[in-house]
């Protein structure tokens, strides 16, 4: 399996089966972080993070305090593709895998901007 990110024309695919989306909030400047699963099915968030809240972004009534970070598994549901926008206010998304990290602009080659940016597994030519 491999997760295809579409933005401003360009296409990168990443040969990964699971990956964290990390970023931080653009109203808050708390930090998220999403662990997602690349399978036949879609996309699956299997995991969230969350250092703080406010603002919208309470943790759910399940989830448990761990070094600092709200832990939670939220409900399983393949997604076909995540589209991830961007303000501009808070920084850039990032992922990371394999224990490195990198902003979708250094993943591109070139700066991404305001531009959305679609995630979703590979389609097989």
């Amino acid at each position: 399996m491999s997760l295809c990110l579409a933005s401003a024309g360009a296409v990168k695919t990443l040969s990964i089966a699971a990956f964290t989306l990390a970023w931080t909030h653009s109203i808050e400047k708390t930090a998220w972080q999403e662990d997602w699963l690349v399978t036949l099915a879609g996309l699956e968030l299997t995991q969230a993070r969350i250092m703080g809240f406010g603002a919208g972004m309470e943790p759910p009534p399940e989830a448990r305090l761990v070094g600092g970070w709200f832990h939670w598994s939220p409900p399983s549901a393949p997604r076909p593709e995540v589209v991830l926008g961007n303000s501009g206010a808070a920084g850039e998304w990032q992922l990371c895998h394999g224990g490195h990290c990198q902003t979708l602009s250094e993943i591109f080659g070139h700066p991404i901007g305001a531009n959305v940016t679609i995630m979703s597994v590979c389609k097989n030519p």
